[in-house]
């Protein structure tokens, strides 16, 4: 069972966590509407609707910064502390700095894990719903791309047609193993094309040596073939990037789909560890900010550590986006990419925990 004073820490703490989470959420809101309400400006709907779809995209946005949602709570918490001069207190009640620090840590981390379970699969389908809505009155779903167990598939709408499109896998520039199906406004087949290799590299697909069947006739060309599309390398690169909107349990299956179509799944599984790691990174940033406020003077004003606290999440905040950066671009292994912040948080917070308890 916790002591009264460890219960006392605790219950302040999540007063701050909830009440800071709330104040960013509702920033969020505001930030967002008017980039909605600007998207269905020309569009007849229910005026609800850009309402709805900001609350749909708001719970995954808020779960990107709840790293800096700790480290504001570990700050504001040590200011109530010591405003009220409550410290002095605990300690004689044989609450030491790094007992404190301790019961900071297994909360942030508990409270990491709750969010790893629940709520980040719960805001990743909200922001699938928030997509999914949003792509009925976009250009873009006219153009879809979609990995399975048997490769990639394309769908897209050029001059009154359709194209359907299957690959077996992706190598640099070119699509491998293809079968294209061309469809009239009715959707009735005008013509199958198949080729070994077709360049995608911009929008006039080059297509090497096809096979043309029109009327169960089919024709073999060893000359290359142009076909005009809305898709290039590029553009497929960018309709798979939005892996916010999958769970769990989606990454994984899609992580498994990227490698068959022989696809690069770094961003996947740096994604996947970003998640499954986030309780360590609260209890690093925590930890951190805790060791910085009992080294800092206690006399400094409510609006320097809102600003220290900023500043500090912008650092961390770009470290990891670099780091991110180069495990997506394959110059770092995911694994690297992703603990590499983590040891140089822990490298400062050893520094600073030998002599905390003289503070």
């Amino acid at each position: 069972m916790f002591k009264t004073y460890e219960m006392y820490i605790i219950k302040n703490f999540l007063n701050k966590f909830f009440s800071i989470s709330l104040t960013f959420f509702c920033l969020i809101i505001i930030l967002s509407i008017l980039e909605e309400i600007s998207f269905f400006k020309d569009v007849e709907i229910n005026f609800l609707i850009p309402y709805l779809i900001t609350l749909l995209a708001a719970p995954i946005t808020l779960f990107e910064i709840f790293p800096f949602i700790f480290l504001l709570s570990t700050q504001f918490l040590f200011y109530d502390l010591f405003k009220k001069d409550e410290l002095n207190l605990l300690k004689v009640n044989g609450l030491s700095n790094i007992k404190i620090i301790k019961i900071l840590t297994y909360s942030s981390f508990l409270i990491g894990i709750f969010t790893v379970l629940i709520f980040y699969n719960v805001a990743s389908k909200l922001k699938f719903f928030y997509t999914d809505i949003k792509n009925q009155y976009s250009d873009d779903n006219k153009h879809l791309a979609v990995v399975t167990d048997s490769g990639l598939w394309l769908k897209d709408e050029v001059d009154e047609g359709t194209l359907i499109v299957k690959a077996n896998n992706i190598q640099e520039e070119n699509l491998i193993k293809v079968i294209i199906n061309i469809f009239d406004s009715e959707f009735n087949l005008i013509s199958t094309i198949q080729s070994d290799k077709i360049d995608i590299t911009n929008n006039l697909w080059e297509i090497k040596n096809p096979s043309t069947t029109v009327k169960n006739i089919t024709k073999k060309s060893i000359n290359t073939k142009f076909l005009k599309t809305n898709f290039d390398k590029e553009k497929i690169n960018s309709l798979f990037s939005n892996i916010s909107t999958l769970n769990l349990m989606e990454l994984l299956n899609l992580k498994k789909d990227y490698e068959n179509l022989g696809y690069s799944s770094n961003e996947i599984k740096i994604h996947i560890m970003n998640i499954i790691s986030t309780p360590i990174l609260y209890s690093l940033l925590t930890i951190l900010s805790a060791i910085i406020m009992f080294n800092m003077s206690k006399n400094r004003s409510l609006f320097f550590h809102v600003i220290f606290g900023v500043l500090m999440s912008v650092i961390i905040y770009y470290i990891n986006f670099i780091f991110n950066s180069l495990g997506n671009n394959g110059r770092l292994s995911p694994e690297i990419s992703i603990f590499m912040p983590f040891f140089c948080i822990s490298l400062i917070i050893l520094v600073g925990l030998f002599k905390v308890n003289d503070k």
